[in-house]
């Protein structure tokens, strides 16, 4: 048995779809985004324990003796 408008599910699989690719857009716009203002990278180096300070002499000895 057949029901009348059975073919609404076309239109919801594609609605899915759309918001699945969609919501993947918007992350990478994010991710792109915070990898741009550094927020990964000034995470990192807030959280070493061997931090020094922006523009310290000893910041590349401090990245190659690491």
């Amino acid at each position: 048995m057949r029901l009348k408008g059975g073919c609404g599910q076309a239109t919801v699989e594609y609605a899915l779809v759309v918001f699945a690719l969609l919501a993947i857009v918007v992350a990478c716009a994010v991710l792109w985004r915070a990898l741009d203002e550094g927020l990964f990278v000034s995470h990192a180096a807030a959280g070493a324990s061997h931090h020094v300070g922006r523009g310290s002499p000893g910041a590349a000895a401090d990245v190659l003796l690491y």
